[in-house]
């Protein structure tokens, strides 16, 4: 099963961020904590190699928190400021500006010098689509200031946001990048919902994620669906369509309503928390 979708405004609003990285002092990069290497754009590092970083590891609360501890020091070990948050919940948000401050503490301080005076930091959030830059922003602000929605894209254009005097936000659309070099990343995009599911597989991914979920968390498919320990995905997939009563005309199996069951309760955490990759070092520790 291949992966792979780049609508042309993402080549566009590449271009664009391009642009207006000459404007900001600070990328805050969003990336989803269930997949953190994977939901990051690596054309991200190349374009704000000069900047200050901040990565926001959002929808903690559906993530592996012993992982999510591995991944948050493991990009600080990088140089990255990192904070973990659920932006729907506003847990986290708090420590937010603080971080920001402490990333751009150097720029503050030469323009102090300099004697510039009360000029906020200005601060891109960029991620790819799905991983919540809109509902972080509207939390952050307390209102609603960019649109938001559960499918990737519906971010466009341009929009400059004044948080207070001291930070002021540009928000910009979500992209992802020409040509996933892994197709195990066109996945895990495909299973957080970065990817329109209308031009997925659905049956497909449903029985790659219980070969996920199977292999490195064995109890917790069981326990949600009330079945016994299974190591066969597709028969683990016809058990949860009888469980749950997914059926055709005729009492026969409708394997693909089973399939977009597991999808959506993955995507919503009823079965578990789950971190779905490690970092490479912990991968071979």
């Amino acid at each position: 099963m291949q992966f792979q979708w780049y609508p042309g405004h993402m080549t566009k609003a590449k271009r664009q961020m391009q642009e207006d990285l000459k404007l900001i002092d600070l990328v805050i990069e969003l990336v989803d904590a269930r997949i953190p290497l994977s939901s990051r754009n690596p054309d991200i590092d190349e374009l704000g190699k000069h900047k200050a970083r901040l990565i926001l590891m959002n929808k903690a609360d559906l993530a592996d928190p012993a992982k999510t501890e591995i991944w948050s020091s493991y990009f600080k070990s990088k140089g990255y400021f990192v904070v973990c948050i659920d932006a729907r919940s506003k847990k986290g948000m708090k420590t937010i500006q603080n971080e920001i401050m402490e990333a751009c503490r150097e720029k503050i301080e030469r323009n102090l010098r300099r004697g510039i005076k009360n000029r906020p930091v200005r601060a891109m959030v960029v991620g790819i689509p799905n991983v919540g830059k809109s509902t972080f922003i509207n939390t952050y602000a307390g209102k609603a200031c960019a649109k938001t929605g559960n499918k990737p894209g519906v971010t466009k254009g341009k929009q400059w946001i004044r948080l207070n005097k001291n930070v002021e936000l540009l928000d910009t659309p979500g992209i992802l990048w020409p040509k996933f070099e892994d197709q195990k990343v066109g996945l895990h995009l495909a299973l957080i919902g970065s990817i329109k599911d209308e031009i997925l597989n659905t049956d497909e991914m449903s029985l790659a994620l219980l070969k996920i979920l199977m292999k490195d968390y064995p109890n917790a498919v069981a326990g949600r669906y009330e079945l016994e320990e299974e190591t066969d995905a597709v028969e683990v997939l016809k058990n949860i369509a009888q469980k749950r009563g997914c059926l055709k005309k005729g009492e026969e199996l409708d394997y693909s309503k089973a399939a977009a069951l597991i999808i959506d309760e993955f995507r919503s955490g009823k079965i578990g928390r789950f971190t779905l990759e490690l970092p490479k070092e912990q991968e071979l520790a």
